[in-house]
């Protein structure tokens, strides 16, 4: 279950539906409804809070969303996308990790899902960070 106030636009999110989960997009949030909007399948509904659920981040997820990796010789991995990248102490290991950018470092000491770090990104850089599977 995601909160309705945690989604903006282009999240990516598992909605519900009939219960079968579809990967989608974020494309409008009604706060005062507590809604979102969300396409999915080519189909656009509205979904509660406990109709929506988190995409666990992964290299999968990663590259969806535009990243190239590097491992490190110390058992690390970075993932890099323009000027941000974010650290994994320990490859494959999303339970931790730092991300980065310009002067702005973050650690994160859980693990996150793709919604939260596309919202990570955008507070830091002020640009949306989209799935490259829903262009």
């Amino acid at each position: 279950m995601i909160k309705i106030s945690d989604l903006k636009f282009g999240d990516m999110v598992l909605a519900e539906y009939e219960g079968q989960q579809r990967e989608g997009m974020v494309k409008d949030v009604d706060r005062p409804e507590g809604k979102a909007l969300v396409e999915a399948g080519g189909n656009e509904f509205w979904y509660g809070p406990g109709e929506l659920y988190p995409i666990a981040l992964n290299n999968e997820e990663m590259e969806k969303l535009g990243f190239t990796r590097h491992e490190n010789g110390d058992g690390s991995a970075k993932y890099m996308k323009g000027s941000f990248r974010v650290l994994l102490p320990k490859k494959d290991d999303f339970s931790s990790l730092e991300v980065w950018w310009r002067e702005d470092h973050r650690y994160l000491n859980q693990a996150i899902s793709v919604h939260q770090l596309q919202n990570h990104y955008y507070q830091m850089t002020k640009v949306e960070l989209m799935s490259a599977a829903v262009h």
